[in-house]
């Protein structure tokens, strides 16, 4: 009696509350040995790194199970019991104990006796995450019951927790202030301050999400979340310049209150759904809308990594910007801290494999069909008569066939390493070096030659008798001629002062007249010249980088410029190869006829495509092209797009199986079908987490911090919220909306916590300095674009119509091989927009905009930064663009000599929406005594109050 009640006591009385003791026993006996000895290595508190995210030291930890979410025994059932499966070695790639012989048979033995017992396990314990799995807060069902009635409800209980409460309302003019600006980005008019009160608040509001400015300002903020860029980054960085119909499509369905799950749904299919119809076709070019590196690789390793990266971006920007979740975490292995398997993102890959990037046609139907009726007959008319003419040519090109093999060359064909000729010793001034074709002019059909330009030469020499290359330019020679191509950068790039430099390194780009025109510093006494288009020597590989080399010129003389003697031409040299010797013999056999024949198709064809031209073209925007996958998706080990592992078929998260019916498409699903199937699953009203994180959003840009502070990351590396009821509260709010954003606002925005006021206490202060809890309104600094748009309304310069259409750019744009953009020292009148409209290129630097945080668009940006520096300062005191606004300013302020009270109060309601002070008045008049009318403005638009929000 005795041991059985010191049994009891050790067991804490077990017997009443838990197994049976004998249960207990064999617990103890026969399993917790076996698992301290084999399995807390990996699977307990004390393990050094935990594997799969799964304690088998305690009942709830298998009873979590790990990465898969699912527990690790099934309690009576061993043979559905991942735990026994693995020690039995039945599961691929989960042999336990991993790198150690398998368990002896014995105790395997017991191990399922044990679970077929019920797996009784008398420890107690709570599992403390190191990383999230299915019970991770974002990933469960939303709450249905709530214990508040509204968003008030929820942030007083927060309050009084901590010993808080509200703040008082905020005075009207604040409030009118902080309504605009929260759904406008502008300034409000200082006629609705005047007439703003608390009780005409509804009316302002609804007033606000009816205006235009209300899609610019959110269009705004989801073009950062999504990435939304107009040039193609990475190292060419070309600019794109029909995206912009999609950021007028954002803005567009923005103002409708277009329902977000059918707006995420035509982001990822909206050529599926929309087919024919461009105002939702566009959506799609949410896919293309990333950074995409459009270089080019010959090597199939490089090919196959450059678009593992493309589709990664989609991939990326559709897991952070839709769910919240790090998606792309899991290319490579399975997520570190988030429970999705490496499985799961090559799954969501599938269903983008078919989108490349590029430009397509964006048109309805009738568009289609009226541009086919006019453009067919055209079309068919220029392939009869390229055809009528392709026949001649055949003819005269057998001919010339025939022809070319009776020319017997008497000199070898030009040596793009140096081609030499020589000629009886001349005394000249100048020297032309005239090029009539191209190693690349030997098509057939060519009638007359080619004309030469487009090709490259990188040294041109001429040399005296003594040996002498006097066509250097340090001799005194200068050398004229036009280039094909121009660096805004570098002006003297690719001109034909390099041909006499003396080194192979640069090269004169030919370009039309191809003419090479020296000038010598004297009379010289030449004989020979030498051309070379390389850049090396001969045993040097440039097929990638030469141009295409003169192969027919003739080479002149003169000694005054004007009259011109050839000295030397490329008679008698070997063709470049046959096709040019074909050309070339076609000039000697060819008819008069045969030429006014083939002048006549040339004459028809041009009418012809002349007339085609004149034919609007369908729009064509960056919106990328879908095709059928050729190939099935595969996991690639450690994301090396090389090392293909096991198939798998598009597919939704398993991480959210437990809250929203999953998804599977079969290896042969079509291309469209994958996108729409992945869409429907995001946007499905059981999908929690697309509500909350999408919920979240709305808060964070009313509040200028989220209720949680990582708006694209729900995961376990994110933060939790500060309000999990409330953020579950709007979500189911806005599922009851129709998913519609407006009715949101308006909740939000009618709240006692949106209208506190924002001053500070020192209570408040002391226990919640950011204000997370909301005991006031947290001010803020203006965006970049809404410190750019305030000046220019405040200056009475912006330009509100019309709206959308191509972008402006605060940038001059230049193109070589790769793209460089130079910010603008001028801002001219034709950029006074507003700055939602600016044409924002990847890497481009503009001056006021980036100085404010801008942020760098090779990324999403779902979280603006904050910073605070001299060059801000600096630039909105000194930039020519604030001194273009102050003087707008002070023009705008009336006649400031009759009546400079007048006039400083006009100005004070433009910049701040109220009447100034008497002492700011008098300030502002002791102030004018000195200076111009424009010194005061400059300094109205440098002051705080413009650019903080209360």
């Amino acid at each position: 009696m005795r041991t059985d009640f010191c049994i009891l006591s050790l067991l804490g009385g077990w017997l009443l509350t838990g197994p049976a003791l004998a249960d207990v026993a064999f617990f103890e006996q026969k399993v917790r040995p076996v698992l301290v000895e084999h399995c807390y290595s990996c699977h307990s508190a004390q393990a050094k790194k935990l594997k799969g995210n799964l304690y088998l030291d305690t009942k709830a930890g298998w009873e979590k199970g790990g990465d898969s979410g699912e527990p690790a025994i099934i309690p009576g059932k061993p043979e559905e019991s991942l735990f026994i499966r693995s020690i039995q070695h039945l599961e691929a790639d989960l042999e336990m104990p991993p790198k150690k012989p398998k368990l002896p048979d014995a105790v395997i033995a017991d191990l399922v006796t044990w679970v077929k017992m019920g797996a009784p396990d008398p420890r107690e314990g709570k599992v403390e995450a190191k990383r999230a799995d299915k019970s991770w807060w974002s990933l469960q069902p939303l709450r249905k019951e709530f214990a508040h009635k509204s968003i008030d409800g929820f942030i007083e209980e927060k309050l009084k927790e901590k010993g808080l409460h509200f703040s008082p309302q905020a005075d009207a003019r604040t409030l009118v202030r902080r309504m605009t600006y929260d759904l406008h980005g502008l300034p409000p008019t200082s006629e609705s301050v005047e007439h703003g009160s608390h009780e005409s608040y509804a009316k302002l509001v609804d007033g606000l999400l009816s205006s235009p400015r209300y899609g610019e300002q959110w269009g705004r903020h989801w073009l950062d979340v999504i990435r939304f860029g107009e040039s193609n980054g990475f190292e060419r960085n070309v600019i794109v310049d029909d995206l912009w119909p999609f950021r007028d499509y954002v803005i567009k369905s923005i103002n409708d209150d277009k329902p977000f799950n059918q707006f995420i749904t035509e982001h990822l299919a909206g050529d599926v759904i929309g087919k024919d119809d461009p105002a939702v076709e566009v959506g799609s070019a949410f896919l293309t809308a990333g950074p995409y590196d459009d270089v080019g690789n010959a090597d199939v390793v490089a090919q196959k990594n450059i678009r593992a990266g493309t589709l990664d971006d989609m991939i990326t920007a559709t897991g952070s910007a839709f769910l919240g979740l790090t998606v792309n975490c899991a290319r490579c292995h399975n997520h570190k801290f988030d429970p999705i398997p490496t499985e799961d993102y090559y799954r969501i890959r599938a269903a983008f494999e078919g989108v490349t990037h590029g430009r397509r046609v964006v048109a309805t139907k009738e568009a289609r069909d009226a541009h086919a009726a006019a453009t067919t007959p055209l079309n068919l008319e220029v392939r009869r008569l390229e055809a009528e003419r392709l026949k001649l040519d055949g003819t005269i090109n057998g001919r010339a066939h025939d022809e070319a093999k009776k020319v017997k060359p008497t000199r070898p064909k030009i040596d793009e390493n140096g081609t030499d000729e020589s000629f009886q010793p001349m005394q000249a001034k100048y020297l032309k070096f005239v090029i009539h074709s191209l190693t690349s002019d030997h098509q057939p059909t060519k009638t007359a030659r080619a004309g030469g330009s487009g090709g490259k030469l990188t040294e041109f020499q001429v040399w005296d008798k003594e040996g002498k290359n006097v066509a250097l330019a340090s001799h005194g020679t200068k050398a004229e001629g036009a280039k094909a191509a121009s660096a805004d950068d570098f002006p003297e790039a690719y001109g034909p002062q390099y041909c006499i430099d003396g080194q192979k390194g640069e090269a004169w780009f030919i370009g039309s007249p191809a003419e090479l025109r020296l000038t010598f510093a004297q009379l010289e006494m030449i004989q020979r010249i030498t051309f070379i288009n390389a850049r090396g020597e001969r045993d040097v590989d440039e097929s990638r980088v030469r141009g295409a080399t003169p192969c027919e010129y003739d080479v002149q003389v003169s000694m005054d410029g004007k009259t011109w003697t050839t000295v030397a031409t490329d008679e008698g040299r070997e063709s470049w190869t046959k096709e040019h010797g074909i050309a070339k013999a076609r000039r000697s056999i060819i008819t008069k006829e045969e030429t006014a024949q083939l002048a006549s198709f040339d004459k028809q064809i041009a009418a012809t495509k002349a007339a085609l031209a004149k034919i609007a073209p369908l729009p064509q925007i960056w919106a990328g092209h879908f095709a059928q996958p050729t190939a099935r998706t595969h996991v690639h080990q450690g994301g090396d797009p090389m090392k293909e592992l096991e198939p798998v078929v598009p597919a939704s998260l398993n991480v959210l199986d437990k809250i929203t019916q999953p998804f599977s498409l079969p290896p042969e699903a079509e291309e469209g079908q994958r996108r729409l199937a992945l869409a429907k699953w995001i946007t499905s009203d059981d999908n929690a987490l697309t509500a909350r994180v999408l919920a979240n959003r709305v808060w964070h840009y009313h509040f200028g911090i989220g209720l949680v502070d990582t708006p694209s990351d729900f995961g376990y590396l994110g933060s939790q919220p500060t309000h999990p009821e409330l953020l579950d509260y709007l979500a189911t709010r806005l599922i009851q909306n129709g998913w519609k954003l407006k009715e949101l606002h308006r909740e939000i925005m009618m709240s006692k916590t949106y209208q506190q006021a924002s001053t500070g206490n020192t209570e408040g202060l002391k226990l919640d300095k950011s204000a997370r809890l909301l005991w006031r309104f947290p001010p803020r600094r203006l965006s970049a674009e809404e410190i750019r748009d305030t000046i220019l309304t405040a200056a009475g310069q912006m330009k509100l119509e019309p709206m959308g259409g191509a972008g402006f750019r605060l940038y001059k744009f230049s193109q070589n091989n790769v793209c460089t953009y130079f910010p603008l020292d001028q801002h001219g009148p034709e950029t006074y927009r507003r700055a939602v409209y600016h044409q924002n290129a990847r890497a481009s630097i503009v001056d006021v905009l980036n100085d404010f945080d801008l942020p760098d668009i090779a990324f999403a940006s779902p979280k603006r930064a904050n910073t605070t520096t001299p060059l801000q300062a600096l630039t909105l005191l000194n930039h020519s663009f604030t001194l273009d606004m102050a003087a707008a300013l002070a023009a705008r302020g009336g006649d400031w000599k009759a009546d400079p009270g007048a006039a400083i109060t006009r100005t004070y309601r433009h910049c701040f929406q109220r009447e100034p002070s008497q002492k700011e008045i008098a300030m502002a008049t002791e102030f004018l005594r000195g200076q111009p009318p424009t010194a005061l403005c400059r300094a109205l638009l440098n002051s705080n109050e413009l650019i903080y929000l209360e």
